[in-house]
This record gives C-alpha cells, sequence and structure tokens, in this order.
C-alpha cells in the first residue's frame, strides 16, 4: 500500500499556480485511477483506488505548503505506513519547467513543504518526484510561484504532469531506479540556484 501526495495551497486564488503543480500532478493520477479526490480527512483531500496492484490513497494537503507535513503525519500514521511508502509530488524552481528529478530519499532543498513532511516523519527516506516550475528572476521567489504559467509553460507541464503519473507508477511496483533512469535529466543549474549555493 502507497500513499501518492500532492504539494500545494488550497483555495481559489492559488488555484493553477506554479506552487500547487503537485496538486495538478495528482489530479493525472487520480484521473487514470477513476479516483476523486474529495474526502476531507486528516486537514487534506483524500481519494483512494489502485495503481499497479496496489492500493493507493491519494492525498491533498489543505493546510497550505509549509504545513504539509501536519497532514501527512496523520495519514501515515492512521495507515500504520513507514516513510518509506510515501510518494511525493512538488514543484522544484531549481529545474527547468516541466523536467522531473526523482529521488529515493533526501533532504528538503529549499521546498517548504518537504521541510514540514521531513520534520513531522522524522524522516527523508520517502520518495519525492520534483517537477520543475522554471524561474524568472526578475520576480521574487514568492511572487514567481504564486502566479499561473504561461500558456506555453502550461503545455509543457501538462505533459510532465503524464510522465510524473508514469513515474509514480513505477515507483509503486518497486522500481525507482527505472523510474530515475527513464525521467531524470541532466540540468544546468539556473542562475537562482547558483547565486544561493555561492
Amino acid at each position: 500500500m502507497y500513499v501518492i501526495a500532492g504539494l500545494g495551497n488550497p483555495g481559489l486564488s492559488y488555484r493553477k499556480t506554479r506552487h500547487n503543480i503537485g496538486f495538478m500532478a495528482l489530479d493525472v493520477i487520480a484521473q487514470r485511477m477513476g479516483v476523486k479526490i474529495k474526502d476531507k480527512k486528516f486537514s487534506g483531500l483524500l481519494g483512494e483506488g489502485e495503481l499497479a496492484g496496489e492500493r493507493v490513497i491519494l492525498v491533498k494537503p489543505q493546510t497550505y505548503m509549509n504545513l504539509s507535513g501536519d497532514c501527512l503525519q496523520q495519514v501515515m500514521h492512521f495507515y500504520k505506513l513507514p516513510p518509506e511508502k510515501l510518494i511525493v509530488l512538488c514543484d522544484d524552481v531549481d529545474l527547468p519547467c516541466g523536467s522531473l528529478r526523482i529521488r529515493a530519499k533526501g533532504s528538503a532543498g529549499t521546498h517548504n513543504g518537504l521541510k514540514s513532511i521531513i520534520a513531522c516523519l522524522n524522516s527523508e527516506n520517502f520518495p519525492r518526484i520534483r517537477i520543475g516550475a522554471g524561474q524568472d528572476m526578475s520576480l521574487q521567489l514568492r511572487d514567481y510561484v504564486l502566479k499561473r504559467p504561461s500558456k506555453d509553460e502550461q503545455v509543457t507541464l501538462a505533459e510532465a504532469y503524464e510522465k510524473a503519473a508514469d513515474a509514480a507508477e513505477l515507483i509503486v511496483k518497486g522500481d525507482v531506479e527505472g523510474a530515475q533512469s527513464r525521467f531524470n535529466k541532466r540540468h544546468e543549474k539556473n542562475p537562482r540556484q547558483a547565486q544561493t549555493e555561492e
């Protein structure tokens, strides 16, 4: 059994913004599974179905991004699952728009949602699928992620959500390495990331 969580912010004002990329990728998985993510539990919205022969719980935390871990801690505790059975989908401004980076475990980097999950689960040992949101150095980071992607970016991201769903299915099958080799690409560091590291 797995929990697949898409990260984002609740409310119409945040709908389809770059910071809600995780929500939108999860919607693609839900559509493939024929599941509605609408049950209000554990400070989130949940849906349940089957993916790759496994029981899967889909979760959209409704706690705002920086408190995502509060919801997922409740879900993982209720179903008595270890962190390794959680798959997280989220945006990543350090990746080109629409690219994927899949990791079996690791630090949160600059992502507040992942920081919250790691703190609440007291573990970094969960797979995550980061989806590139691109970047605009003329805007503050917060302003950028809370804007909607351009029409061209939306097309690119729609393709990325399908790939993210494929990757999630491979991970549910126990093939994290297969998902990594298929979807991870080498990327140049973007200017914002380079500035952070200098």
